[in-house]
């Protein structure tokens, strides 16, 4: 039987798999959580390199990984796009279901002006 972490890194893999296939040319909006804080980051597959990130661990005003903490994250992820001239991206949600603070984050992603 393979470990829950082997399980969670196949899904994450065949969700991107998937992403990457469908994404004609567009960067992907990458999140991570933990139990303690969220990051999430735009990549271009393109060139594998990280456009713009943003995490709670940077921001002083957000502590923590709670709903609201994922809601500010998403607005200050699409400021630092929209600086970057990256509109419209491709949402990787990784291993994670698309309920709770992921879904906040791209939410508030979506209200701040990223398209995906």
């Amino acid at each position: 039987m393979k470990s829950a972490r082997k399980l969670m890194q196949r899904r994450a893999q065949r969700v991107r798999r998937r992403l990457k296939k469908n994404s004609n040319g567009r960067a992907r909006l990458s999140v991570f959580r933990s139990s303690k804080n969220i990051s999430v980051q735009i990549i271009d597959d393109a060139t594998g390199t990280t456009v713009v990130s943003a995490s709670t661990l940077e921001d002083k005003k957000v502590k923590g990984s709670d709903v609201a903490a994922a809601k500010r994250i998403g607005k200050l992820i699409a400021e630092r796009a929209k600086d970057a001239k990256v509109e419209d991206v491709v949402f990787d949600r990784g291993p994670y279901l698309y309920h709770g603070r992921v879904k906040a984050l791209a939410e508030s992603a979506r209200e701040a002006g990223l398209k995906f």
